[in-house]
């Protein structure tokens, strides 16, 4: 649950303590092990989770530009905007 919801502290404290006042739940002594865990390790939990739910592709890199058209044949397609986007894509970890 801490992870999945990436818990701030703020939040972190409220949970362990109502998991604390649950009947059959935590120790006060397992909620402040839990707590000095995820202070120490949750930037990797959330980068490992992050990983995990990645699948095949990832976007490695993006461009991106608006062209107006200046000359052409006919009046009424002068000024007219085109996106261009360039998107690189990649396997997940490569």
């Amino acid at each position: 649950s801490i992870a999945s919801a990436d818990m701030d502290l703020n939040q972190l404290e409220a949970f362990l303590t109502a998991q604390t006042k649950k009947q059959g739940g935590i120790t006060s002594d397992q909620a402040a092990v839990i707590a000095k865990f995820w202070k120490n390790h949750r930037s990797q939990i959330h980068e490992s989770l992050i990983n995990q739910s990645c699948w095949d592709n990832v976007l490695k890199n993006m461009n991106w530009r608006v062209d107006l058209k200046s000359q052409l044949r006919h009046i009424d397609q002068i000024n007219t905007p085109v996106a261009i986007v360039e998107m690189e894509l990649g396997k997940n970890g490569q």
